[in-house]
């Protein structure tokens, strides 16, 4: 087994690369992801390790060397895939400087799984995004899943449709992306953070662009009252970014509105639906969660949340590692937010 940097040749047909992975491709691992981040500071390093297609941000910390981000990987669909390949990657990084490679890879949470990584020698780290998430099998008709969605979210989109919620799927224009910045303003105002709005537009614009992304809005009485961002990589569906006004004068349009999506999904030959995003499977009904309602919404469509293992660092050099942790990271996490409004990761 080797583990090398990708051919140019390779680079240029990377999203089909990603999309043979075991795990069948990851939006987050795609070549769109890491032209994104470039604006963010960081530098995509493309990796073939055996035949998984690696998408690692790298970015350069002073005095101590390279840190190694793989945003939602490595592609893997097993531990015992990720077991298998991860000392060639962990020695390559190495080679290359590296101080840290932090890993974020698909897998469920079990007992076991969590034992095995730990074997690895990993080390649970501070989480980047949610690492649960609501997922939706929409391979069959789309007769057949709207009869299996809880009763909840059904009557929510019954309702919206005989209320006259009606939803455009519009083009990521610049006046488009305005209004939903707007909206994830609103929405955000005192829940949650979120980026400087040239990152969202730029993002939205990337993906539509390159046909993996499509802006949803939803109108009542001829007012914008939802919009939506969601992608279509491979087999695979995911909703990126969602906002709704504050007063909301029309029941279920959110929920109208991702019946949209789960129909243009449809078109673009996806079957799996990730809704992105939840409280944990034992934090779900918890009310005092900060992200309640978005996992009372999210499962609304379906009660069972799936638990990913998360973060993980590997230490390449504990010296460095230790200096990172214990106050490196710290200042830079505090310091992206003050001057850029934005999390570091």
């Amino acid at each position: 087994m080797t583990t090398r940097f990708a051919t140019q040749e390779e680079v240029d047909q990377w999203n089909v690369l990603v999309l043979a992975n075991p795990d069948q491709g990851g939006v987050f691992q795609g070549f769109e992801f890491a032209e994104q981040k470039r604006l963010t500071g960081w530098t995509p390093r493309f990796v073939i390790a055996d035949t998984v297609a690696i998408l690692v941000l790298e970015k350069y910390v002073l005095g101590l060397g390279k840190l190694w981000y793989i945003p939602k990987g490595p592609g893997v669909a097993s531990i015992r895939k990720l077991v298998e390949l991860f000392p060639q990657l962990k020695s390559f990084a190495e080679e290359q400087g590296v101080f840290n490679l932090k890993i974020e890879p698909e897998l469920q949470k079990t007992n076991e799984t969590m034992s095995d990584m730990l074997k690895l020698g990993l080390i649970k780290a501070r989480p980047i995004q949610l690492s649960s998430t609501v997922l939706l099998d929409i391979s069959p008709s789309l007769d057949d899943v709207m009869m299996h969605l809880n009763q909840k979210g059904r009557h929510a989109i019954r309702r919206a449709e005989r209320d006259g919620v009606t939803v455009k799927l519009v083009d990521a224009t610049d006046e488009n992306c305005e209004l939903m910045f707007k909206l994830l303003a609103e929405t955000a105002a005192g829940s949650f953070g979120i980026r400087r709005y040239i990152y969202y537009k730029m993002f939205w614009q990337r993906y539509a662009n390159a046909g993996l992304g499509q802006l949803f809005f939803a109108y009542f009485d001829n007012q914008l009252v939802a919009g939506a961002f969601a992608m279509a990589f491979g087999h695979k569906g995911i909703y990126k970014d969602g906002a709704s006004v504050r007063e909301r004068p029309a029941y279920g349009a959110s929920h109208l509105l991702q019946w949209r999506i789960i129909q243009w999904m449809k078109t673009k030959d996806v079957t799996l639906y990730d809704f992105c995003g939840t409280p944990s499977s034992d934090q779900i009904n918890n009310p005092d969660h900060p992200h309640y309602g978005l996992g009372r919404f999210k499962t609304s469509f379906n009660k069972e949340v799936t638990d990913y293992v998360g973060v993980f660092d590997c230490i390449i050099r504990p010296t460095a590692y230790k200096l990172w942790s214990k106050v490196g990271e710290r200042i830079v996490r505090r310091l992206r937010l003050y001057l850029h409004h934005e999390n570091y990761y």
